[in-house]
């Protein structure tokens, strides 16, 4: 996991309420499709279980894997810039 990538997840574990203002916002919407799309939900939802045990790697493989496309690496950036505030 690169740097910028971990701190964004420790300034979002640390804000909880900072999260959730980001998965409301037309960001975290487009980001919640974007991990979606391929199954409906099920890896990002077994990613999720592995996350809440303490094991983030399939999360992070699925963000690089949007991070992949333009779209995702820009969506990644905003979310990461507005995380970091």
């Amino acid at each position: 996991m690169d740097e910028n990538m971990k701190r964004t997840i420790e300034a979002l574990q640390a804000n909880p309420a900072a999260a959730q203002a980001l998965f409301q916002s037309r960001d975290g919407h487009r980001l919640m499709e974007m991990l979606t799309q391929a199954d409906q939900g099920a890896a990002l939802q077994r990613a999720a279980q592995n996350a809440s045990r303490g094991n983030i790697n399939e999360m992070v493989q699925m963000i690089r894997q949007v991070m992949t496309s333009p779209e995702g690496a820009a969506l990644a950036k905003r979310i990461s810039d507005a995380a970091q505030k």
